[in-house]
């Protein structure tokens, strides 16, 4: 009965990959409804392995249906899910030893940069009420990287005067979306992919964008419109309410951590 306590290198290895495995799905659903489902369906998994463990045949025979059986209805429940997390697969350059340490931010020893959530959000206002359309992309844990490639490169920490001139109608550089990633902005002119969505007439092609690019990944964004000056935020390629700036502070804050 003792025999699991035994542990070879390849079950070390074996219980790193799928720490890994979790770890990345854990990233993937953080902020949605499915967090709850996942954290239910590891708990039982759990479960099912130390009874199996424990040669409790009965529990682990039920268990073991369960889980088996469900395969094929967890596929339709987390079907946008398993698409973002094939297409963080198939954007990360595993060839580049850079590239792919970066997909693994928690083996990072330094410590992130916080997003300058007040001065983006103050950025947004102002370009409301000068009616300046905006489309800004916050990258979270999946890489950007294939739409990165579209636009221009950038290095720039996030500050208002910046984040109004590039929106600003006349510059060079207001088309297209702004990527930011750890409080910098690094990259404009980003063409995004557009949603197929059915969305009112309301909204152009900077929300459609904004809506494409947040049901291909777990990015946020913020749209300024330029027909009414009202900011929009998007995640998971839906709209998000918020009551008032103060709120949107918050929820961004929330989603960014």
């Amino acid at each position: 009965m003792l025999d699991f306590l035994d542990f070879s290198f390849l079950d070390i290895l074996d219980v790193v990959l799928v720490t890994v495995l979790l770890y990345y799905i854990y990233k993937l659903l953080k902020g949605t409804v499915a967090i709850n489902i996942f954290i239910g369906i590891t708990i039982i998994f759990l479960i099912w392995k130390i009874t199996q463990a424990l040669e409790m045949e009965m529990l682990s025979g039920i268990l073991g249906t369960l889980i088996g059986g469900g395969v094929i209805a967890l596929i339709i429940v987390f079907q946008q899910e398993i698409r973002k997390f094939l297409l963080m697969l198939g954007t990360t350059n595993f060839t580049s030893k850079r590239n792919f340490l970066k997909q693994l931010k928690f083996l990072k020893s330094e410590a992130e940069i916080e997003t300058d959530v007040d001065t983006l959000v103050n950025a947004c206002e102002t370009m409301g009420r000068s009616k300046t359309g905006a489309l800004i992309v916050l990258e979270r844990g999946q890489s950007l990287e294939f739409v990165k490639v579209t636009g221009d490169s950038m290095n720039v920490e996030i500050n208002q005067p910046i984040l109004e001139s590039i929106f600003f109608k006349n510059s060079p550089l207001h088309d297209g979306a702004v990527i930011i990633s750890n409080n910098i902005i690094v990259a404009t002119r980003v063409v995004l992919p557009l949603s197929n969505k059915d969305l009112p007439t309301r909204f152009g092609l900077r929300h459609r964008a904004a809506v494409g690019i947040t049901e291909k990944t777990d990015a946020l964004c913020l749209v300024v419109s330029e027909e009414t000056g009202k900011i929009s935020y998007i995640k998971d390629g839906d709209f998000v309410l918020f009551d008032s700036t103060f709120s949107l502070v918050e929820t961004l804050k929330s989603d960014l951590t």
